[in-house]
């Protein structure tokens, strides 16, 4: 019961976001001859750590906010439910960050000071999107948040470790796995929208109400198959990567979802779908890349 529950904790089915950036970053760096396997390795565990800490973070700070209730209809959150106690979750998630800080440092030796400056940046904003008195993902800024750092920040990072150098087709092609996150963080948030708006917690979904998030599930999906073809556009190679637009196609039975139903149950499968979506992409852009 115990892994169990810490398993419900780091929350797996969001891992995905994590794993997808990196390994895009690291295909391209092979597929240009440039790639370091150990490096690549490292780059791998900081982005799984900062999402399970990120995770675990959330937890704590939605429960000691008040923001998770037993009237939620996500996925269980084990500090509310009395499965871990809070202290003991603050504990796992400042453990957790202290590993990615150590993966940083490594990675320091290859990127300089500024890989340093974006682990602090980048664990302080996994602690303060749900801590502090005006939290990210309470002022609707968690879209952005998850852009940035599971897209652009994510890739070219990897990347530049990796090669000693950085490209605008590679900052674009953050862009595919961030916006396919934008698209997991909205169905969350249209799922939670009750709930967020009674607890004073405004995501765009709350702020723009159910239609946005809608719409903005969909856009995201549809904006990351065109991705690749605007990539191909401006480089005029790596053609096979133009494969990726068929999640165009394989994303309508989750818009449907989306567009059809509140039922929370068929919205939690509809993440964990989105989820596999963005292993999809980042699996298929990846193998376009190197062929």
């Amino acid at each position: 019961m115990a892994i169990k529950n810490w398993m419900l904790a780091c929350r797996p089915k969001t891992l995905p976001a994590a794993i997808a950036p990196v390994v895009i970053g690291t295909a391209m760096a092979f597929g240009d001859g440039l790639w370091h396997w150990p490096t690549a390795l490292v780059c791998l565990l900081t982005a799984v750590t900062i999402q399970i800490g990120t995770n675990l973070a959330n937890d704590y700070y939605d429960f000691k906010k008040g923001t998770d209730t037993a009237e939620r209809v996500g996925p269980v959150r084990v500090t509310q439910a009395g499965l871990i106690k809070p202290e003991t979750v603050r504990n796992a998630f400042a453990g957790v960050f202290a590993v990615t800080m150590l993966g940083f440092l490594i990675l320091v030796q290859r990127g300089g000071w500024p890989i340093g400056l974006l682990g602090v940046v980048c664990i302080l904003s996994g602690i303060f999107y749900t801590a502090g008195p005006k939290p990210l993902g309470y002022l609707g800024l968690g879209e952005l948040f998850v852009l940035v750092f599971f897209g652009p920040v994510a890739v070219g990072g990897t990347y530049l470790v990796q090669t000693y150098e950085l490209n605008y087709a590679v900052i674009l092609a953050g862009l595919g796995p961030g916006l396919i996150s934008v698209a997991i963080l909205a169905v969350n948030n249209y799922r939670d929208i009750d709930g967020d708006r009674r607890s004073g917690k405004k995501t765009l979904a709350v702020r723009f109400g159910p239609i946005f998030g809608q719409y903005e599930y969909a856009v995201s999906l549809m904006l990351a198959a065109l991705l690749p073809v605007l990539i191909y556009m401006l480089i005029h190679d790596h053609v096979a990567i133009l494969v990726c637009s068929v999640i165009s196609v394989l994303a309508l039975p989750g818009i449907r979802t989306v567009f059809g139903s509140t039922d929370g149950e068929r919205l939690n499968a509809t993440l964990a779908f989105t989820g596999k979506i963005l292993l999809i992409y980042s699996a298929l852009f990846s193998v376009g890349w190197i062929l």
